[in-house]
């Protein structure tokens, strides 16, 4: 992860996201966004920008400014939160996912929610076996493909992985 910085997304980041979503291979787009998004309308990259009282997105840049990952979160639905994460290809398998995800929970923590809820597509196995290993009492539901997943938030660890005096990113 060294080479990266976890930021709050901003609207500015509106070609940077498109040329993120762009450089994703078909493979991280369907398993992210159960379909192809080669060509991102506009649509989809205000709704991965928009920050508000229901919505969080979070953004992993590198020293030179691209957007690497990206995370999400709603409230509404089963949980306080629902997330959503995607890493570039050429960046997975470094860490820079979970601490996405570290990141985006502290900050829903810290908003209130205690419970987290995602849809993950069957055939991702890495986010499968990340989600026993995090939250092994995480509830699983297979549903058309996909798994429901419903877990609490842990808060000490949350905040033990930030470390003692830090605060999440502010907006």
């Amino acid at each position: 992860m060294q080479g990266t910085q976890i930021r709050p997304a901003r609207p500015d980041d509106e070609e940077r996201i498109r040329r993120f979503l762009s450089g994703l291979s078909l493979h991280t787009q369907t398993l992210r966004f159960f379909t192809g998004v080669s060509a991102p309308a506009p649509a989809l990259v205000r709704v991965l920008l928009a920050v508000d009282e229901r919505r969080d997105a979070i953004v992993a840049t590198t020293d030179g400014g691209e957007i690497v990952g990206h995370a999400m979160s709603f409230r509404g639905g089963c949980t306080d939160v629902e997330i959503a994460v995607v890493v570039t290809d050429e960046w997975q398998g470094r860490g820079l996912g979970p601490k996405l995800i570290d990141t985006l929970l502290l900050r829903a923590f810290v908003r209130g929610a205690r419970s987290v809820g995602m849809d993950v597509l069957g055939e991702n196995r890495r986010v499968l076996r990340l989600i026993r290993r995090v939250w092994p009492d995480a509830r699983m539901k297979v549903s058309s493909g996909s798994v429901e997943v419903t877990a609490m938030i842990d808060q000490a660890g949350l905040f033990a992985e930030q470390g003692s005096g830090s605060t999440p990113l502010t907006v």
